[in-house]
């Protein structure tokens, strides 16, 4: 069973190494992909644990010396756009609150420092998706600087978070869930093929009276668990998916969420 998660984990996400593709289809870059997963994992439990922390603990630093989990927030969202920045052209546009002091920004409230952060993120989310092949020692450099930054600072993170009696989002197990079942005529529509990233594809079968999806990049099909009308889960690693429709009720799309990050495929036949 341990095997088969680790499978389904790497296969699911746009973070896979390809063995093959689809006829005709140029395989992604298998290094960037991998570096993609660690970044949406990574920026995921960030993302977790800050929102799990109490709004008045976010001055707390077990040493006078040490970073408050405030300035850690606020230094977070500055180097994923300073790092990112380097993958590409594109390029963070900054206002007047970028250039406030450290320790001013470092006492924002709460939401506004997970807010930021969280958009810092998905910058650099665009950023990887448009970086192309790692195939410089410069290229690999950066982004091996951006996943140590972000896996060095959930670590630092996670630390503050059990000084204060919390449990950090790693170390929790998955939120129980439980099937339903829905009438096949209403699963059927949800059967098709969903752009997650380029190049990667969900792929959403009927077999018998339940719904399987598999992903382009190889590895098998897995089932999906109904838990309403338009929400599924997995059984073997802990992602769901809910199924999206226009305003006539046409399936048009789905999100992916795992690592605390949601993920929009769009539904292309």
């Amino acid at each position: 069973m341990r095997h088969r998660a680790v499978v389904l984990l790497t296969f699911f996400l746009p973070g896979a190494i390809a063995g093959q593709t689809t006829a005709g289809r140029a395989a992604p870059d298998g290094v960037l992909q991998q570096f993609i997963r660690f970044a949406d994992i990574f920026g995921g439990r960030l993302v977790a644990a800050f929102d799990s922390i109490p709004a008045s603990r976010y001055d707390f630093r077990p040493t006078p010396s040490q970073q408050s989990i405030g300035y850690i927030a606020q230094h977070l969202e500055d180097a994923n756009y300073a790092l990112c920045e380097r993958m590409g052209t594109l390029r963070y546009a900054a206002t007047a609150k970028d250039s406030l002091a450290d320790s001013v920004k470092a006492r924002w409230p709460k939401d506004t420092l997970i807010a930021r952060l969280k958009t810092s993120l998905d910058f650099c989310d665009t950023a990887l998706q448009g970086a192309g092949p790692v195939t410089t020692a410069t290229r690999a450099n950066t982004l091996l600087a951006f996943e140590t930054d972000l896996a060095e600072h959930y670590s630092q993170l996670a630390n503050y978070m059990r000084l204060i009696g919390l449990v950090p989002p790693s170390a929790l197990p998955p939120l129980p869930r439980t099937a339903i079942t829905l009438p096949v005529a209403s699963l059927r529509p949800f059967a098709g093929s969903y752009q997650l990233a380029s190049g990667v594809e969900l792929v959403v079968t009927m077999r018998d009276t339940a719904l399987f999806i598999r992903s382009t990049l190889g590895g098998p099909p897995a089932q999906l668990w109904p838990e309403s009308a338009r929400d599924f889960f997995l059984r073997e690693v802990d992602a769901q998916l809910t199924f999206t429709r226009d305003a006539g009720g046409t399936v048009t799309g789905l999100v992916l969420h795992q690592f605390g990050r949601d993920r929009a495929a769009r539904k292309v036949h």
